[in-house]
């Protein structure tokens, strides 16, 4: 039974929350078996899994395949789909119907970015019976056009703003807040502000719980190494390694051997030449 909201809740400063990222059916079905509490079907799937420079161009259509493959590989975890970027900011009836979309996908809740200005969006998708993870600090489909990656909450003003836009998102019906980036201190802050579970990425120690991407946890991905990401493989080098064998194999006629192959029953073979000759 896929754990619930109820049961994110519950572990608000009694157990910490493990959140990965997963956008295919075999990666949900090993990080559900290794027990994480939510799968976040992230729009870095564009980045990882698609290539772009950024997760600005992610689509809706793209975002539903995602969420439908992760879901049918699940069987614990909870399932949060990010909403990308101008799915849910042109009007409500736009993020409700697009909210739905995912639901409909397989997802259990979506998560948007974005504090108070976000926050009747929130209200809105909450009202109809969709459950809503907010996301504020560096806000990738936006901050990042203005600032670049920067680490946020490094002045009063900046923190003050960011524990504002986390009440107000609970106010709002979310039912828990990724922290992405924000200075330790001040995410501790707003942990202990709201009654909802904080999700930190990069933010640290006192949040109410993690998320990582799961092509950096096991090193599959390069092109960024963020300075709060612990790689615990470096499965690239593995697959570059075995994938040179494979190659190295096929060229000198190691493979396929002949415990890869399969034969004819030799009587069946001799009738063959016979009737070919």
């Amino acid at each position: 039974m896929p754990k619930s909201v109820r049961d994110i809740l519950t572990k608000k400063g009694t157990t910490k929350i493990s959140v990965i990222t997963a956008y295919d059916y075999i990666t949900a079905l090993l990080c559900d078996k290794a027990g994480v509490d939510i799968l976040l079907v992230g729009d870095s799937a564009g980045m990882v899994m698609l290539g772009y420079q950024s997760t600005i161009p992610v689509t809706m259509e793209q975002m539903c395949i995602f969420t439908d493959a992760v879901s049918r590989g699940r069987q614990n975890a909870m399932v949060v789909a990010d909403m990308p970027f101008m799915s849910y900011q042109a009007s409500q009836a736009q993020a409700i119907e697009n909210a739905g979309r995912l639901i409909k996908s397989g997802a259990d809740a979506v998560k948007l970015e974005g504090g108070r200005e976000v926050s009747e969006t929130v209200r809105s998708i909450v009202e109809v019976g969709i459950p809503v993870m907010g996301h504020i600090g560096l806000q990738p489909q936006t901050t990042v056009l203005q600032e670049g990656y920067k680490v946020q909450a490094k002045t009063k003003d900046s923190a003050l703003k960011l524990i504002d836009a986390a009440k107000s998102l609970e106010e709002a019906g979310a039912f828990s807040i990724a922290l992405e980036m924000v200075t330790q201190e001040v995410a501790k802050i707003i942990t202990e502000s709201i009654n909802i579970p904080t999700i930190g990425i990069g933010s640290g120690l006192d949040c109410d719980g993690q998320v990582l991407v799961f092509h950096d946890v096991v090193g599959l991905y390069d092109k960024l190494k963020p300075k709060f990401v612990k790689r615990y493989l470096e499965l690239s080098q593995q697959i570059v390694k075995a994938v040179e064998a494979y190659r190295s194999d096929v060229v000198s006629g190691k493979f396929p051997a002949k415990e890869h192959s399969f034969s004819i029953d030799k009587s069946e073979l001799e009738r063959l030449k016979k009737e070919i000759a």
